[in-house]
C-alpha cells in the first residue's frame, strides 16, 4: 500500500477531504495528516468537527468523522507548526500529497515556495522531489494572482483540480457531487475507487455518425 499526504487548509470544501480521507484508509494506505489553524475553523463549520489542535486528542476524532475506525489502513496526524515531522523531509518517501481544500493563500505560498508551516514544506518537498502533488482549490472568481499562481505550481509539476462537480452523471445528491470530485482527485493520485464511474456515453447514445448523404443531392463543391 501507498503513503499519502493529506493536507487541509482554510478553504470551503471539507468534505471533500472527509471523502478522501475515508478512501485513502478504507484501501489500506498510510495516511499522513496536517491541518492548518484555518482548516480547523473550516472543519468546525462546514462538518461540525471541533478540533482542539492537539494531534494525539484529534486523531481518534479524525478517523471517527472518516467513518474509517474499522479501515485497515493507518492515520497519523502531524501539527502544523512541526517542521521536523518526516513529511518535511525529501528523504521520507511518500507515493503522493493532496491539499483539500487548498486556500488561495495556500495556493500562493506553494507556487512561491514560501514555507510558512508543514503543510507548505510538505508541498514543496514533493515538488523538489518530483512527486505527485495535487492542490485542490474552491475560491470563485479567480483574481490574476490566483491564476498566475495556478500557472506557477502547474508548471513545477503539480496537479490544479478545481473543486467542480460534473453533472453528466445525473447526480441525486450532494453525497454524489463531492464523491465525483474526490473520485477525480483519488484518480489523480494514482488510487483505485469506486468513486470514480468513468464516461461510458449517453444511453441510448445520442450519436450515430453523419447522415449518409443523399445520393440526389448535389454537394457542396457542385454549388456554385
Amino acid at each position: 500500500m501507498g503513503i499519502y499526504v493529506l493536507g487541509i487548509a482554510g478553504a470551503s470544501g471539507a468534505p471533500y477531504a472527509r471523502r478522501v480521507l475515508e478512501q485513502m484508509l478504507m484501501a489500506g494506505h498510510v495516511v499522513k495528516a496536517v491541518i492548518t489553524d484555518a482548516g480547523r475553523k473550516v472543519l468546525a463549520v462546514e462538518e461540525g468537527l471541533v478540533l482542539t489542535g492537539n494531534t494525539e486528542a484529534d486523531r481518534p476524532a479524525l478517523i471517527e468523522w472518516a467513518e474509517a475506525s474499522d479501515a485497515p489502513g493507518t492515520f497519523e496526524l502531524f501539527h502544523h507548526k512541526d517542521v521536523a515531522a518526516p513529511i518535511a523531509s525529501g528523504s521520507f518517501a511518500v507515493d503522493g500529497m493532496v491539499v483539500v481544500p487548498c486556500s488561495g493563500g495556500t495556493l500562493g505560498r506553494i507556487a512561491h515556495g514560501m514555507s510558512n508551516g508543514l503543510l507548505e514544506r510538505a508541498a514543496d518537498v514533493c515538488l523538489k522531489e518530483r512527486r505527485r502533488l495535487v492542490l485542490v482549490p474552491r475560491e470563485m472568481p479567480l483574481s490574476l494572482i490566483h491564476l498566475r499562481n495556478m500557472t506557477a505550481v502547474t508548471e513545477a509539476g503539480a496537479i490544479v483540480l478545481p473543486a467542480s462537480p460534473g453533472f453528466y452523471h445525473n447526480p441525486e445528491s450532494i453525497d454524489d457531487l463531492v464523491d465525483m470530485v474526490a473520485g477525480r482527485i483519488l484518480a489523480s493520485l494514482g488510487i483505485d475507487s469506486r468513486l470514480m464511474k468513468p464516461w461510458l456515453g449517453p444511453e441510448p447514445p445520442s450519436y450515430s455518425g453523419p447522415a449518409s448523404p443523399d445520393p440526389a443531392s448535389p454537394d457542396e463543391e457542385g454549388i456554385h
